[in-house]
């Protein structure tokens, strides 16, 4: 029977908490190495890479006493808390902890309870203290990279000394030959000196001879793959390579209220010295060597050797150029030896299987959008160009056909925009969404004509007036049974888009709908007909789908979308608003609901007294928004208060915000924004505009009298100035009442 998934240490009431055999699964169960019946065999590579590391001889640290690890667990305790009354005080009880741990930190990374202490304790680690740690493990990292509860403790061990690599880098040298202060703080004056670099190089020392065995490790393959991005310089941040550094059911360990102090440099690629250049080098020559094109395939179909051999073949081709492809040791060489690439030669035959393999596919993507552009066009030409519209049904195949449409050029884009547009209504029923999108971002990019595609997505979802924007978006409808997702090594998440956790909604997710209202959202960013469609549909509904949508947490982002999106005319976002109307206080108390009318600000852009109204109502409901958060931030971003104490000022801001678009016609907000001068005022405005009515009145000529009686009148008016001055305030007034009154009609 299948095992639950349970996070390491919780709900396991057994004294001895040190689990040093890896075999040993949740609920102290030992599974056989071979009794995974999904397993896939790796065709003879299995002896080698059990012989790259001697199983029988691994160590053991011993055990940590029952003192000891209440220590620990009290310590774990405060961190996660952060229970201290500031920085100072926690650092003094950092230095105490390492203390107490010195000669125990490899029973602690080992120790199921404590080990999390570990990795809380190296996110709020010094240089200093990191070092500690290296040489602490130092010689033992083969072991601990493949130990259930040190593997995590090492990876972050890596990813926080990352950045502190390109910080010795970056530091400035002084007279004395050393760094700077902040970053070679030692503990000790006779300490010896250890950079950061030699203490990975000495790492990736102890690693020659076991990158085979690491590579298919259930637990080691996460820590070498952030080894890798170390070794290349490539951010490490969690979200964009969060598929490579960790498993969907890894458990998150972290300091509550804690900053690190490295996450600008771990959002952005960094320098790293010449030296892990040339390491990298050699680690990916190691990993290929002694394996032949059978047993590196047998790789791409493990579930944990696949997304290391994605890195490796990525950093090959990025790092070392293109030209890499050529070399007969290098991985892409091996893995797709013929040239040209056929269907019928055992290239082709791998290409074909890999595209509907749930596992393999993840290896097609990487090979699609880094291939030199020689062999893309091969590949596009022999396996994709005449087969699009049938892979792109394929739950599994339409992510490479995502990737193979991101890297076509305008020609070719436009070829499968001719093949895929008549199948658009399948895709769509099938919720292959992705394609979809993709192939709408991409049309955008290369300024390709979207009109087909609107019409083909109106008639998948037909209605009298257009189409069914409610059954488009998969709105209160039944969780459909087929997600359109895919299997990920190492149970990542790679190509899925918010569809695992949603904040505050408890009701299980249908990944459909989060999917097309992702494909509505694309569809609203790009110009003409496709937000067009979208906008139409979201205006014919009725106030309560729209409300109900609103307070949806997924239909929300539509709407606040739609409210958004540039492309929208003034028109269509009044139409929008207005459904909206009476309803603002209880949107605003809302979670969901209270984002959009923070969109709905912005959203009347051009449409100040709608904007007044809106603000009108949230007066009205000011009792009610001040009692709940969102209320309140809704209270905020609308600047109620000042609408409260002074209205004149409030309503001035608001006209200049809104552009006063809402009070001015078209023509003189074009020759006011074209002086060169101060913007001039209403007042000014009228007066111009009289000066040219009286020019063109007495331009007619005096066969029409009534025209020059009423020029006779104004020039009456014109010798009194202050009759003057009351025409042009009274001319004024009607000016900015009329289309407020039109509007509101």
């Amino acid at each position: 029977m299948p095992q639950d998934n349970k996070k390491r240490g919780r709900r396991m009431k057994r004294n001895n908490d040190d689990v040093d055999d890896p075999s040993v699964q949740d609920g102290g169960k030992r599974h056989k190495p071979t009794d995974n019946p999904n397993l896939v065999p790796l065709a003879g590579h299995d002896e080698s890479l059990d012989n790259a590391y001697p199983h029988a001889e691994k160590p053991f640290f011993g055990m940590l006493d029952e003192e000891e690890q209440e220590y620990f667990k009290r310590a774990d305790d405060m961190l996660e808390t952060n229970s201290f009354g500031n920085a100072e005080e926690r650092d003094l009880f950092l230095s105490k902890v390492y203390s107490e741990a010195e000669g125990k930190e490899l029973k602690i990374a080992q120790s199921q309870s404590c080990s999390r202490l570990m990795e809380r304790l190296i996110q709020l680690s010094t240089v200093p203290q990191m070092k500690q740690l290296f040489q602490a493990f130092s010689g033992n990292f083969v072991h601990l990279f493949s130990h259930r509860f040190a593997s995590h403790c090492c990876q972050a061990l890596f990813l926080r000394a990352g950045p502190a690599v390109t910080a010795e880098l970056l530091a400035p040298a002084v007279k004395s030959g050393k760094k700077r202060k902040d970053i070679l703080e030692q503990t000790s004056p006779d300490e010896i000196y250890v950079s950061m670099e030699n203490l990975f190089l000495h790492t990736l020392a102890e690693l020659e001879g076991s990158v085979g065995y690491l590579m298919t490790s259930q637990y080691a393959s996460h820590v070498l793959r952030v080894l890798l991005l170390v070794l290349a310089g490539e951010p490490l941040d969690q979200d964009s390579n969060k598929h490579l550094l960790q498993s969907k059911r890894k458990e998150t360990v972290t300091v509550q209220g804690a900053e690190s102090s490295s996450g600008q440099s771990m959002e952005k690629s960094r320098s790293v010295p010449k030296s892990f250049s040339e390491a990298l080098e050699k680690l990916i020559a190691e990993s290929v060597v002694g394996l032949d094109t059978e047993k590196l395939r047998a790789l791409a179909m493990h579930p944990n050797a696949n997304p290391t051999l994605q890195l490796l073949l990525k950093l090959e081709l990025t790092h070392f150029g293109k030209q890499r492809a050529k070399d007969e040791t290098s991985i892409v060489r091996k893995l797709l030896p013929d040239d040209p690439i056929k269907a019928d030669n055992g290239s082709g035959a791998f290409i074909n299987g890999l595209i509907y393999d749930s596992i393999g596919s993840h290896l097609v993507e990487q090979i699609v959008q880094h291939a030199p552009g020689k062999m893309f066009k091969s590949l596009n030409k022999e396996f994709f160009h005449e087969r699009l519209a049938a892979l792109a049904r394929n739950e599994i195949a339409g992510y490479v056909v995502c990737r193979v449409l991101e890297r076509m050029s305008k020609d070719d884009l436009y070829e499968a925009h001719e093949t895929l547009v008549p199948a658009l209504p399948d895709l769509l029923q099938r919720n292959r969404t992705m394609v979809v999108r993709t192939l709408i971002e991409r049309c955008s990019v290369r300024e390709i004509d979207t009109q087909a595609i609107a019409a083909q997505m109106e008639a998948a979802f037909p209605t009298p007036d257009g189409i069914d924007m409610k059954g488009f978006l998969k709105f209160g409808q039944a969780p459909a049974t087929n997600g359109g997702s895919r299997e990920t090594p190492c149970d990542s998440v790679q190509n899925s888009a918010d569809v695992d956790a949603l904040p505050g909604n408890s009701s299980p997710v249908d990944p459909s709908k989060v999917h097309f209202n992702l494909l509505a959202q694309t569809m609203l960013l790009v110009p003409g007909s496709l937000s067009g469609l979208v906008l139409d549909g979201l205006i014919r509904l009725d106030d309560s789908t729209l409300l109900a949508m609103a307070k949806d947490f997924i239909a929300t982002r539509t709407l606040q979308a739609a409210l958004t999106t540039k492309h929208a005319s003034i028109i269509e976002r009044r139409k929008l608003v207005q459904h909206f109307y009476g309803n603002m206080g209880d949107m605003a108390n809302d979670k969901a609901a209270s984002h959009v009318v923070d969109c709905i600000w912005e959203g009347t852009h051009g449409l100040a007294f709608i904007r007044e109204r809106i603000a009108e109502e949230l007066a009205e409901n000011e009792a009610l928004l001040r009692d709940t958060q969102h209320g309140r931030a809704v209270w905020k971003n609308w600047k109620m208060d000042i609408y409260k104490r002074n209205r004149s000022e409030w309503i001035k801001q608001s006209k200049f915000k809104a552009n006063n678009d809402g009070f001015q016609s078209l023509s003189e907000l074009d020759l006011n924004k074209t002086d060169g001068g101060p913007a001039k005022t209403p007042l000014q405005l009228a007066r111009e505009r009289h000066a040219v009515r009286k020019t063109a009145k007495e331009s007619r000529g005096p066969n029409r009298s009534s025209t020059q009686g009423q020029t006779m009148k104004h020039d009456d008016l014109a010798t009194n100035g202050s009759d003057m001055f009351k025409h042009e305030e009274v001319s004024i007034r009607k000016e900015t009442e009329a289309p407020a009154a039109a509007a509101s009609s």
